[in-house]
């Protein structure tokens, strides 16, 4: 029996992960998280996944269940995240730092083979090139999110160096699903386009971004744990098609066809960067199929509420 750890479980990525994960009968998935912005309801309820509530910012919270499982992965996904919670909460999102350091410590002593790490498309900053790629575009980051992430890719690597505990870092683009929760914009449009509500936009919209349906991120990271893929390196994992987020809102109301209108509200006076889409070459390579299309995601969200309406009537 493999025994594998995921952080921050009880969030979108780690919920969906775990699940996946789960589908393995020869796996064991341990989900740690302090609930403080995930939720339980997200956590399968599979035989093969044991959550526990723990804080991995709290050494002694999370030592004895590294010596209790002995794991031969790890997932570090736990983080404080979304831009105006990590500007509003800047000592909580520095305080990760201490979860990264205890991860890989125990990590370390308790014979993990590989520790894989969800860092941000925020360590890039204002983009000095697009598509931002791995090895060419300077991590120009500036916000406190932003640089724990990247305080957190140095910690991996120099952990590689002295001791050699594998890593592969992840750097997440936007990934929206079903369980994301409503601080994130593509559910937050979603719900209020089928709800035919106004649609608020921060500034005049112009700011582009790319999305990543939810199983094209799980996919594409399971495959690096199964192919042993990109180790001591770093992916981005994300979709390649940029959009404005007033094409976005645009696209929504048409596919759901929807009666809101857009709505313009002050620019955000940090945090929101101009640009963001990834090069993912390495990732459509290790994907190994066609990603799932924006139309394809908004349509199985819109599935997922309206079956979770109904059951709740």
């Amino acid at each position: 029996m493999t025994n594998i750890l995921v952080t921050g479980g009880a969030g979108q990525l780690g919920s969906s992960l775990a699940y996946k994960l789960s589908l393995n009968n020869n796996v064991t998935v341990v989900i740690i998280d302090n609930l403080s912005t995930g939720d339980k309801s997200k956590i399968p309820n599979k035989s093969n996944i044991k959550f526990i509530k723990a804080d991995v910012n709290d050494y002694k919270d999370i030592i004895s269940i590294f010596a209790t499982f002995k794991f031969k992965y790890v997932f570090h996904y736990a983080a404080v995240v979304g831009v105006e919670r990590t500007l509003e909460n800047p000592i909580n999102v520095l305080n990760d730092i201490e979860g990264i350091k205890n991860v890989l410590s125990l990590s370390k002593n308790s014979g993990v083979e590989r520790v894989y790490y969800s860092s941000s498309s925020e360590v890039y900053g204002e983009p000095f090139e697009i598509p931002q790629n791995e090895n060419t575009t300077p991590l120009n980051s500036r916000l406190p999110y932003a640089i724990v992430k990247n305080v957190g890719e140095a910690f991996f690597k120099a952990y590689q160096r002295e001791y050699g505990l594998d890593y592969t870092i992840f750097r997440f683009f936007n990934t929206y699903g079903p369980m994301q929760s409503n601080d994130f914009v593509m559910p937050r449009f979603i719900k209020l386009a089928m709800k035919n509500q106004p649609i608020p936009i921060y500034g005049n919209g112009n700011q582009t971004r790319s999305f990543c349906y939810i199983d094209d991120n799980v996919d594409t990271c399971l495959n690096a744990l199964y192919n042993d893929a990109y180790i001591n390196d770093v992916l981005n994992v994300g979709n390649d098609i940029e959009i404005s987020i007033l094409e976005l809102a645009e696209k929504i109301i048409e596919i759901t066809d929807s009666k809101s209108e857009i709505i313009f509200l002050p620019s955000l006076k940090e945090g929101d960067m101009t640009r963001r889409c990834p090069d993912i070459s390495k990732m459509k390579a290790l994907l190994g199929r066609d990603l799932v299309s924006l139309e394809e995601g908004v349509t199985k969200m819109m599935r997922h509420y309206n079956s979770n309406s109904v059951q709740k009537a």
